[in-house]
């Protein structure tokens, strides 16, 4: 699987289980309406998979259900076009098919919100270079190399502080989940 140089296979694979896998169920009802075998439903649900694996960056999109099920949508599309014949139902079911946006209800944007307050204060408690280098190559978008140069220190520290800041906000979110299921047990 070929991952952007900045994302870890890890990182890419956690993304694709939190948030492309959850929808694969839909995204399989949604093929089987147009489709007449579960086993190019199948075929369909695979190749997304190896496409949404080859993105270089996946924290850029914004909402990966959408973009899920475009990728199965443009998969089914391709196949009918490399076919010689295909049945006039299919065709006019694929153009009769609705993506399914994921759009936020105003409840999910107030906790969206929430969320990066509450994210923003944990970046903010990072130490200086740490919390300076994670806002240049997360919310900046610099590459390692732009940061190093900018910050006069190697490629090498601006990796370490990143990875050494991505895990500080993880176990800081982990540790405030904890405690507030440890509040809502009591």
């Amino acid at each position: 699987m070929a991952f952007g140089p900045d994302i870890s296979r890890d990182l890419a694979v956690r993304w694709l289980a939190r948030e492309v896998l959850p929808h694969e169920g839909d995204v399989r009802r949604w093929l089987a309406r147009s489709m007449a075998r579960s086993a190019e439903v199948d075929d369909v649900i695979q190749e997304a998979y190896c496409r949404l694996a080859d993105i270089d960056d996946p924290a850029r999109i914004a909402s990966p259900r959408a973009y899920f099920f475009q990728t199965a949508r443009s998969v089914v599309l391709e196949q009918m076009r490399r076919q010689r014949i295909v049945r006039f139902e299919t065709v006019t079911e694929i153009d009769a098919l609705n993506i399914e946006w994921d759009e936020p209800s105003p409840e999910r944007i107030a906790g969206g919100r929430k969320e990066l307050e509450r994210v923003m204060q944990i970046i903010n408690r990072l130490p200086d270079r740490c919390r300076r280098i994670f806002e240049m190559r997360r919310i900046m978008g610099l590459s390692q190399k732009e940061i190093a140069r900018q910050l006069d220190v190697s490629e090498n520290v601006v990796e370490n502080e990143a990875t050494r800041g991505l895990k500080a906000i993880l176990a800081a979110l982990a540790g405030e989940e904890a405690s507030a299921k440890a509040r809502r047990k009591a």
